[in-house]
């Protein structure tokens, strides 16, 4: 289940959605997710469906790719399914066991929720897979620029989320390694109830919180030895320049937001 984790790891390849300028990505990937909270119908989330398509087939990354990261969401999944499905009041009782129901109300907001949280993973895992951390930070810096006058520090909060989306995959190799050589040395992590597999993680987590406080004080040390000092007076190799498809892209999501929010105020 670590090795399906998509979230955070960059997928290199030649396609449309790798050229656009960073700042297109975030907020289509903003007003995407504001989207799937707006739709509270069918015909909103079909909408959502054939956008959310459309991306995953422009950004050529492979289809099995990212929805092998929706297994490590999968028991998050199965609660908000179960919690929604028998706790949720309605007038019509579909199915009922024992004391709990299932109401036309429950069935509907399950699945819907269940449909919002699966989009939600793969539409930020588009972000992160068509975007180098480099870019995303630049991009986030950017986009965050105007709350300098509110004496934010802007470039700092880019680089600590950059820096946190870089460790994910690393991170996860780790634990990779880690669970690996606590297996070889006789370490169970598949059996036993919850509270004994809960007692088998310690192993797994000791060492790889030490590992993490370890790869975090390393950086910290590079960045001190080459004179870091944030973002006053900084300059980019590669400055962020709009070109005429990320105004295409701009033009795309407006319309998409359009039809959302149509499609609840006709509907």
């Amino acid at each position: 289940m670590i090795r399906d984790i998509t979230l955070g790891q960059y997928y290199p390849a030649d396609s449309i959605l790798h050229k656009l300028d960073p700042r297109v990505k975030l907020v289509t990937t903003i007003a995407f997710l504001v989207a799937l909270f707006v739709a509270d119908d069918w015909v909103g989330y079909l909408v959502a469906t054939v956008f959310l398509v459309a991306v995953i087939k422009l950004s050529r990354v492979p289809f099995h790719f990212m929805v092998k990261g929706l297994k490590a969401i999968f028991f998050i999944l199965l609660i908000t399914l179960i919690f929604n499905l028998f706790l949720t009041p309605g007038d019509v009782v579909l199915v009922q066991i024992w004391k709990l129901k299932i109401t036309d109300k429950g069935l509907h907001t399950a699945i819907f929720m269940a449909i919002r949280l699966i989009y939600l993973i793969l539409g930020s895992s588009v972000m992160t897979l068509t975007t180098t951390p480099n870019d995303l930070t630049d991009g986030l810096e950017k986009l965050m620029s105007p709350l300098k006058k509110l004496h934010v520090p802007v470039h700092e909060v880019a680089m600590m989320m950059s820096i946190a989306l870089r460790f994910i995959p690393i991170l996860l190799e780790e634990t990779d390694k880690i669970m690996k050589a606590q297996i070889a040395r006789g370490a169970d992590f598949e059996n036993g109830n919850l509270i004994q597999k809960a007692k088998n993680l310690v192993p797994l987590l000791v060492p790889l919180f030490i590992s993490a406080f370890r790869r975090a004080n390393d950086l910290a040390m590079a960045m001190e030895a080459r004179c870091y000092r944030g973002g006053e007076g900084r300059t980019k190799m590669k400055p962020l320049i709009y070109a005429r498809r990320d105004y295409y892209a701009y033009g795309v999501v407006v319309i998409f937001l359009a039809a959302i929010i149509a499609v609840r105020v006709v509907l």
